[in-house]
This record gives structure tokens, sequence and C-alpha cells, in this order.
């Protein structure tokens, strides 16, 4: 009786596991790229206009700029993965 048990199990799991770890990616992705564009639209057009050469303005509209593209990234990234694990 384990035997089946585990038998229906191991037939079963990864066909509810890999759907799952594909959703969670992409729930990831809309997080990351969501966050992305929270954080470049506003600071950024902000950020451009405020800036006139003082060093505190710089290093914040540097920073937006380096929040966005890594939002950016992990948010294509985590489309990919997604894709990578739908496909396999």
């Amino acid at each position: 009786m384990m035997r089946l048990i585990k038998a229906f199990i191991a037939s079963f799991m990864p066909g509810v596991i890999k759907p799952l770890h594909a959703l969670w990616n992409e729930l990831l992705a809309f997080l990351f790229l969501t966050l992305a564009a929270a954080v470049g639209f506003g600071p950024l057009r902000r950020g451009f206009k405020e800036l006139d050469g003082d060093a505190v303005n710089l290093i914040k509209f540097l920073s937006a700029i380096f929040l966005t593209a890594l939002m950016l990234g992990l948010g294509i990234y985590s489309f990919r993965r997604a894709r990578k694990i739908s496909r396999s």
C-alpha cells in the first residue's frame, strides 16, 4: 500500500510543483517590474529636473537609475526563468 502511495506522489507532484514554480517566478517578475516603474517614473523625472550640479541631487539621481535598472533586470530574469520552467 505504501508503495502505491509513494508511486502516486512521485507521479503527481511534478505536475503540480512545476506550474506553481513558474507562477511564483511570474509573480516575482510582475513585482519587480512594478517596483521598477515606481522607482523609475517619479524620482527619475523629478531628479532630472533638480539636477543642477549639487552632489546630493546627483547621488539621488544615480541611485534611482541604478535601482530602476536592477529591478528591470530582475523582472526580465524572472520572466525568462518562468518561461524556461514552463517549457521543460
